[in-house]
């Protein structure tokens, strides 16, 4: 007995080194973490549950039967984070760069089914080079395998890609397709094709990260939620997310202790505002002060950064924010806004997330490019985010709320809820100068007679008050009272429920 089990222990030993410790020692000169170093990061001490250690190809083409590896280039099972169950499967570069293959696929899919049984988050660490050409179309059928299970599992579980070095060809279109993806600086990359084939096919030279590095996916493309400096930081923030991500959407959120009182106020919340209404302030200010214990967690800060999203916690209880940023562009919303916003939403809306919306929104970004760039689509993605929306939506107005701008940021006309207003708040049509040049335009040149229509104007309209009479705002609060505020009325909508038209789906303006 004793013979077999050193036997065991033995093949254990072989499959834990991957690729070799060659291969290892040149992964750690690149500045990264094996797979299973990944994963004994990510997840609580000794909670690891392997799958598959000992799968290995089954390829017999260009001499791969000679080239055999247990586990197969990606280690995959299950483990806890912070005491909650988690699913996750982890690219092995030192096993044929991490190449897919028919079996690489089947250990991806097994664990994928498994966790959609269990209804628990998914993680994948994504470190390999595209399909292994060998296999041909046996690793593009496992692609798409995987693929179907992403869709089949998107709304139902949070599924979170981490990208930790190359990411390439058919190996893009899974993170893609998932909830969140966030990259490591310098280290890795995520492009279709890479930059031999852009320069064989458009003559074009350019280098891995001036084409998918993780510069350009958290500010042009958007493609990535967040970057960090180095594999250390990045799983450590990954745990941190998943506290706030419920289990499934049926779960309901995770509830940790909190010692932050709800019916905490803050007194400089009072003169956050600043007096002149075009000088900006920082929107994040507001959430940290309102959140427990000062914790968010921001997600593409670099992207559109005039809106600000991202998870925190009200009474123990996770919550979405969506805020308006007056330190970028104004807080205007424009095409990138909508879609970082709408994405959002509907990711919150899917797990049963309550939405805060704080609003300061001078209107929609005018000019040609963003006309002829889709803004009245990409726009609509927001409102149709929020019109459909059943989590409970509790909405603050700060300062400004005009146009169309007012009703799309989760006004009551779209389902909110709960609509406040500080004293500050302006809510119109469009701000005084604009407005009186409008109505007034025989009075232009007449000085005295635009400031006395201005004065007019801003006091009938630049108020909540109007608003408020119509209803279409529940109260005008102190500012030094959000929390608290908020803290209740996310408990007074714990039990929420809507009813929505039955139908296959709905057909969102993409």
């Amino acid at each position: 007995m004793k013979d077999i089990l050193d036997k065991l222990e033995q093949r254990r030993e072989q499959a834990r080194l991957g690729g070799g410790q060659t291969r290892i020692d040149a992964q750690h000169k690149r500045g990264k973490l094996t797979a299973r170093e990944r994963i004994e990061l990510l997840l609580d001490k000794g909670s690891f549950e392997e799958f598959d250690m000992f799968v290995e190809h089954r390829s017999h083409d260009f001499g791969m039967e000679n080239t055999r590896f247990p586990g197969d280039g990606v280690v995959t099972g299950w483990g806890t984070v912070n005491g909650r169950t988690v699913f996750l499967f982890a690219k092995d570069f030192t096993v044929f760069g991490g190449s897919l293959s028919e079996t690489h696929a089947q250990k991806i899919i097994k664990v994928q089914d498994a966790a959609m049984k269990a209804r628990a988050p998914i993680i994948g660490l994504f470190d390999a080079g595209g399909a292994r050409i060998q296999e041909g179309v046996a690793s593009l059928g496992g692609y798409g395998e995987v693929f179907k299970r992403n869709v089949m599992a998107s709304g139902v579980i949070p599924q979170i890609s981490v990208i930790m070095g190359p990411c390439a060809g058919g190996d893009v279109y899974s993170p893609a397709m998932t909830d969140f993806i966030f990259m490591v600086r310098d280290t890795s990359y995520m492009f279709v094709t890479g930059p031999d084939v852009v320069k064989t096919v458009t003559n074009e030279v350019v280098t891995a990260e001036e084409l998918g590095g993780a510069s350009i996916h958290t500010t042009k493309s958007s493609i990535a939620d967040g970057a960090y400096d180095d594999d250390v930081q990045c799983l450590l923030q990954m745990r941190r997310l998943i506290d706030f991500l419920p289990a499934s959407s049926e779960s309901g959120v995770p509830e940790w202790p909190s010692h932050d009182d709800i019916e905490r106020e803050d007194l400089s919340l009072d003169t956050l505002v600043p007096d002149n209404p075009n000088k900006p302030y920082d929107i994040r200010e507001l959430i940290t002060k309102v959140v427990d214990e000062g914790d968010f967690f921001e997600l593409s800060q670099a992207h559109a950064a005039n809106i600000v999203i991202g998870f925190g916690r009200i009474a123990g209880r996770t919550v979405g924010f969506v805020a308006n940023q007056p330190m970028a562009l104004a807080g205007v919303l424009d095409s990138d806004a909508s879609r970082k916003g709408a994405r959002f939403v509907r990711f919150c809306d899917a797990f049963e997330i309550p939405i805060v919306t704080f609003v300061d929104v001078p209107g929609f970004l005018p000019g040609t490019a963003q006309e002829q760039g889709g803004l009245i689509k990409h726009g609509a993605k927001l409102l149709f985010a929020y019109s459909q929306a059943t989590v409970p939506l509790v909405t603050i107005i700060t300062r400004k709320a005009f146009g169309g701008a007012y009703d799309v940021m989760a006004s009551k006309h779209v389902g909110a809820d709960l609509n406040y207003a500080w004293p500050t708040a302006q809510i119109a049509v469009m701000g005084a100068k604009g407005a009186v040049e409008i109505i007034f335009r025989a009075d232009i040149g007449d000085k005295d007679k635009i400031a006395a229509r201005t004065k007019e104007y801003e006091d009938r309209f630049l108020s909540p008050f109007v608003a408020a009479e119509r209803g279409y705002i529940d109260d005008v609060i102190m500012p030094r009272t959000t929390r608290r505020r908020i803290a209740r009325a996310l408990a007074m909508l714990k039990g929420k429920q809507v009813e929505m038209p039955k139908r296959k789906h709905d057909n969102l303006p993409v």
